[in-house]
């Protein structure tokens, strides 16, 4: 690629555009956008973007979702328990928080009594909480 766009810069004194070096090449845009952008350094999420003497400003700090209200550790941490704790457990939890049911509904839908429903999620929220910690 380096010897099609030197000659092409001394035959015509200006950069051969993107297309030309596809056809060149015989590759697609998809392909030299690509190896293009494989040549970029990456950097790291802490590293300083700005300083001015006082607080530093990290990559991280830039691009952190603000939207997402929970911590992505907390979030990795609850699925990781909600996968260990029992499918009962978790399916009163689900509908609990997930699908907003009341402890009623999920009564009826499992067959069991309102208290019974109540225990469960009782449980379910304390064996969370063990595995989070």
């Amino acid at each position: 690629m380096l010897k099609y766009r030197d000659d092409y810069i001394a035959k015509n004194g200006v950069e051969p555009s993107h297309k030309q070096i596809c056809h060149a090449l015989n590759i697609t845009e998809y392909d030299l956008a690509s190896s293009l952008e494989s040549l970029i350094s990456p950097m790291s999420l802490y590293d300083p973007i700005y300083n001015d003497g006082g607080d530093t400003i990290y990559l991280l700090d830039q691009i952190a979702d603000k939207k997402e209200k929970t911590d992505k550790d907390d979030y990795l941490a609850l699925k990781n328990a909600l996968s260990k704790i029992n499918k009962r457990e978790a399916g009163v939890l689900y509908s609990r928080y997930m699908y907003g049911k009341t402890q009623m509904e999920i009564a009826d839908d499992l067959g069991v009594s309102q208290a019974q429903v109540s225990r469960i999620e009782k449980n379910a929220i304390k064996n969370i909480k063990r595995l989070m910690k």
